[in-house]
Order: structure tokens, then C-alpha cells, then sequence
């Protein structure tokens, strides 16, 4: 726990780092002026757009464990479960998420790598409803499409490859010959069964239809942001606000950096600048003011959550507390 708390803080901290590397590679003071100019109004809106993606994702998260038998889960713990995992986002390669899992186990008995499989689920789902919304975008600029087409692919083969029994468990079965992997067998057919459930046909259909509608409202969300900076609305402008915010959020999944940082913005700065034709000051200030509804938004709520139920990260009793709110 101690190092995972150490790998939060130095999440935190290079989130901080990059925030100002944008701020001045946008010239600090134009930056200003650009926040300063915000219709700041609409940013409740913005935020309002962001509670509408993380509703959606928990119903997604709760069906997902109604998949692997952890039904039973009460909604309202789910829900802390849920949020209280924001934080852990800004982990390399988003590894700490895989402390829900364990939430999951301590409180539902199921398997931490069955467990896993929902945590793995809840990405590959996203990533397939972020290319989904962008797919318009890479056919309006073909220079993105050879990125799109390797992520698609990675995730699509993925959720196929899992499908695909007999050869998943050839593997297994071979895996188990080899001495020093004969030790992870047990956990590498448990993490393969969860994976089997969450990603059968329908149960991935329902997900990515929920994932689009959720990442639609955060690409709405940005719209506005730019329309608060001054970018002349129309359904083009909103069309390419999703486009952008899909399509940074598909590279900053693939970076494995924490949260993304550092991909996600410079992506995000630099498709505002070519595609939308922005400012570099403007691009600048959109993309710290949409991080902020997004992803700092999300990890503040989730220390919310950890302040109230400290437990959860070993700072009480670990005991099950089930039905609180």
C-alpha cells in the first residue's frame, strides 16, 4: 500500500509538472488571458457533462460484475468502489486500478484476477467507444488513421482472441508445462475465465453502446469549453471538439503514462492547433481547462471518497461495509 501511495503521489506530481509545461509552452501570460476570458458559466456545464460519462461507466462497471457473480454487490458500495478507483488512474499504466479488484474480493469473495478481468474490460470497452466516436474523424483526416488502425486492431484481437476456447486453453495447458509459469497457472485460468464472461458478444456490445453514449457527453462537455474560449459553435466545431477529445484519449491510453499525462495533452494541443486552426495560447488553455473537467475532476472526487472511507486504502479497519453510503 505504501508504494502505491508513493506511485499516487508521483502521478500527482508529474501531473503538476506537465500542466506547467503547457501553460508555458503556450506563453504563461497569453494562457492567462485566454482563462481569464473563459465564460466560466459554462463550466458547470462542462463538469455536468462529465457526471452524465461517469454514470453511464458505473452502470457499465456494475453490469460487468454482474457478469462475474459479484451481482450481489450492493449499489451504493459499488458506487465507492467505483469512484474511490479514480485516483488510481494516474498510476503507470493505470496498474493501481487493479486495487478495485481486491475492494472486490474483500467484499464479494470473487477471485482478484476474475476481478482483474472486469478492471481490463472496463478499458478495452472505452478504447473500442472512443474509436468509435473518432472513426468519422480519421476519414475527415487520414493522417490519424494508421494510429487508429493499430489501436483498433490491438483491441479488437484482444476481446476475439479471448473468445476463441481452444486456443486460450492450448495455451494455458502449455503455459503449465514450463516450471517456473506452473506456479501462475491457477491465476492465469482465473483472470482467462473472468475475461471469457466479460467479453463475450453481448455483454461487449452493451458495454462499448454504453461507453459511446458515456464518452460522447465528455466530447459535448469539451464543445463547450471551446465555445466558453471563444471558438464559433456549430455542429462542425462540436463534431471535431469529439473527434479531438476521442482521439487523445485513445493515445493517452496507449502511452501507459499515468492518467495519460503528457500524450493526452500534447495531443489534444496539437490536433486543436490542426485541426480547429486554433491558437497555440487557446489550444493551450482548452486543454488544461478540459483535463481539469476530466480527469482532475475525477481524481478529486475519488479523494473525496478515500477521506471518507479510508479502509479502503488500509488506513482502518478493512472489515466489509456493505450498504454504506
Amino acid at each position: 500500500m505504501k508504494d502505491l501511495q508513493r506511485r499516487l503521489l508521483a502521478g500527482l506530481a508529474f501531473g503538476f509538472i506537465v500542466l506547467l509545461a503547457l501553460t508555458f509552452l503556450g506563453d504563461a501570460r497569453q494562457v492567462a488571458l485566454r482563462l481569464a476570458g473563459f465564460a466560466w458559466p459554462l463550466m458547470p456545464l462542462a463538469l455536468g457533462c462529465t457526471l452524465i460519462n461517469y454514470a453511464l461507466r458505473f452502470l457499465k462497471w456494475h453490469f460487468y460484475l454482474k457478469q462475474i457473480g459479484a451481482g450481489e454487490l450492493p449499489w451504493r458500495e459499488s458506487l465507492r468502489l467505483f469512484i474511490g478507483g479514480f485516483p488510481l488512474a494516474v498510476t503507470p499504466g493505470k496498474i493501481g486500478e487493479v486495487l478495485k479488484a481486491v475492494w472486490l474480493r474483500q467484499r464479494t469473495g470473487v477471485p482478484v484476477l476474475r476481478g482483474t478481468a472486469v478492471v481490463l474490460a472496463e478499458r478495452i470497452s472505452d478504447g473500442l467507444a472512443v474509436l468509435a466516436l473518432s472513426a468519422l474523424g480519421v476519414l475527415a483526416y487520414p493522417r490519424y488513421a494508421p494510429a487508429f488502425g493499430a489501436a483498433l486492431a490491438a483491441l479488437v484481437a484482444i476481446v476475439a482472441l479471448s473468445q476463441v476456447r481452444p486456443v486460450a486453453l492450448g495455451v494455458l495447458e502449455a503455459a503449465e508445462r514450463f516450471e517456473r509459469l506452473r506456479r501462475f497457472a491457477g491465476g492465469l485460468r482465473e483472470l482467462y475465465e473472468g475475461s471469457f464472461t466479460v467479453f463475450r458478444p453481448r455483454a461487449t456490445l452493451v458495454a462499448v453502446a454504453l461507453g459511446t453514449v458515456s464518452w460522447l457527453g465528455e466530447g459535448i462537455g469539451f464543445y463547450l469549453i471551446l465555445l466558453g474560449l471563444g471558438v464559433p459553435a456549430g455542429w462542425e466545431t462540436a463534431g471535431k471538439a469529439i473527434f479531438i477529445l476521442s482521439f487523445a484519449t485513445v493515445v493517452g491510453a496507449a502511452s501507459t503514462l499515468p492518467g495519460g499525462l503528457g500524450a493526452a495533452e500534447g495531443t489534444i494541443a496539437g490536433m486543436l492547433t490542426a485541426v480547429l486552426s486554433l491558437p497555440v495560447s487557446t489550444a493551450a488553455a482548452a486543454t488544461l481547462l478540459i483535463r481539469f473537467a476530466t480527469l482532475w475532476f475525477g481524481v478529486a472526487l475519488g479523494l473525496i471518497v478515500w477521506a471518507r472511507w479510508p479502509q479502503l486504502l488500509g488506513l482502518a479497519d478493512t472489515h466489509p461495509v456493505r450498504g454504506a453510503v
